[in-house]
């Protein structure tokens, strides 16, 4: 939403909005020239050409229903972004994961490698410091989100496909019906559409190239880690390797990576250009986003939501300093979805040394009976775990950190909120253990 607000404003509308909170996202559009307001009014309306709206927006929202019963045009957020993909060459990426890290990552190796694109992300790119870039040639990247079906109003030229993880089940019913509605978005597609490479036994109905390590068209090969830097061969599917330095750990990210390498090298970037290129690459805002690294603590942030996500985080995170003890902080989005992967949430973080659990975060939901983070706590296997309020959080991740530690923050919620405090605290005690230490 905040992107199509940018995109408005560049193009010198008047754009105002409602959000229920302040956040950073909101206070970024006023320092921006924009109008956010807090309380619901239908004055908000009047004198407006086009409301556009989320569907994570209730149905009773006061002014929703009044922009129903008004005359003034009503789009959702997908459709809009749909209709200015059909000024642009469309360079799409869905998935259940990975989508806005390979989004950022494919626009900034574009604009990077001299091609003016606009983009539309998902998060927020640490190179844009923003979720929006506005650009002069004809190519347009886009996250293609699969909730509520949004995806299926673009046409891109090129699109990846990264993950296919049942999820938003109370959108699709099953996965599925969610790997038959992105079937449906690979036909959308009007030129080349890339699939990870593990997707090779769906029936995708028409011609696709695939991307991986060490299979598909396009590979990471030679894959190592020096520190938090992932170092890999990028081959081309005439077998021909580039070395590549990626400032991001994690297998999942190195894939994440290949997939926006191989729509570049499909609209024709040389690869010398990707390598500059994708070692500038500095990362997304909560996306396995390193807060404190020192010799006693290391504290990432991550926007993990989903038990394939949290797995990926985990697994990274201890990869890095296995010996160290690894503290993880989790606060549930969705008590659908807390309920429909319960079991898979509670496996995933088992895997940790000591879970701090918040209460969940119900976003556009209202509570369903017999789901909380309690039956989630008690679910894991897991011995060292606790049930946390929000103000004695520092307390509880305090009596966890024993240098050296490995702390992980992992959320969509509102958790980010608490992040300044988690990262100011790692900092205090890494003085404290160390005065060495910044």
């Amino acid at each position: 939403m905040s992107a199509l607000a940018r995109y408005f404003h560049r193009q010198g509308c008047a754009v105002s909005g409602y959000d229920r909170v302040s956040s950073v996202v909101t206070r970024a559009l006023e320092e921006e020239g924009m109008n956010v307001f807090y309380q619901e009014s239908v004055d908000h309306l009047e004198g407006k050409d086009l409301v556009v709206y989320t569907p994570a927006i209730p149905h009773d929202s006061l002014e929703l229903q009044a922009a129903q019963a008004s005359d003034v045009p009503l789009k959702k957020r997908s459709e809009v972004l749909g209709i200015l993909s059909q000024e642009y060459n469309c360079l799409a990426v869905a998935g259940t994961h990975g989508k806005t890290t390979t989004t950022a990552m494919l626009a900034h190796l574009l604009r990077h490698s001299g091609v003016d694109t606009t983009a539309f992300l998902g998060g927020i790119s640490n190179n844009l410091n923003s979720n929006f870039a506005f650009g002069a040639s004809d190519y347009m990247v886009a996250e293609a989100d699969e909730f509520d079906r949004s995806f299926l109003t673009l046409h891109p030229h090129i699109a990846a496909i990264t993950s296919l993880d049942a999820d938003h089940l109370d959108i699709y019913g099953d996965g599925q019906q969610m790997k038959t509605t992105y079937r449906a978005f690979a036909q959308q597609v009007t030129g080349t559409l890339l699939v990870q490479h593990e997707f090779i036994t769906e029936n995708w109905g028409r011609e696709y190239l695939t991307f991986g390590l060490d299979a598909g068209d396009f590979q990471a090969r030679n894959l190592t880690y020096i520190g938090l830097e992932a170092r890999f061969d990028f081959q081309l599917p005439d077998g021909k390797q580039y070395p590549m330095v990626l400032n991001m750990p994690g297998r999942h990210n190195v894939s994440n990576a290949i997939a926006a390498l191989a729509i570049c090298s499909l609209i024709g970037i040389e690869p010398e250009k990707l390598q500059a290129a994708i070692a500038d690459f500095s990362g997304i805002y909560r996306r396995f986003e390193v807060k404190v690294h020192n010799d006693q603590y290391l504290y990432i942030d991550d926007y993990a939501h989903h038990p394939t996500e949290i797995v990926a985080a985990i697994h990274t995170a201890r990869a890095l300093y296995p010996e160290r003890k690894l503290v993880v902080v989790f606060q549930p989005h969705l008590f659908s979805r807390t309920r429909d992967f319960l079991n898979e949430f509670a496996e995933a973080l088992s895997q940790a040394d000591e879970v701090i659990l918040m209460d969940i975060y119900p976003a556009r939901e209202l509570p369903i009976p017999g789901v909380s983070s309690e039956i989630l706590l008690n679910a894991m296997s897991l011995k060292n775990k606790s049930l946390v309020k929000k103000d004695d959080l520092p307390t509880a991740v305090s009596a966890g950190l024993q240098s050296p530690c490995t702390l992980l923050t992992l959320g969509a919620g509102d958790i980010d909120r608490e992040v300044p405090a988690m990262t100011q605290l790692v900092q205090t005690l890494s003085k404290e253990s160390n005065p060495h230490n910044a």
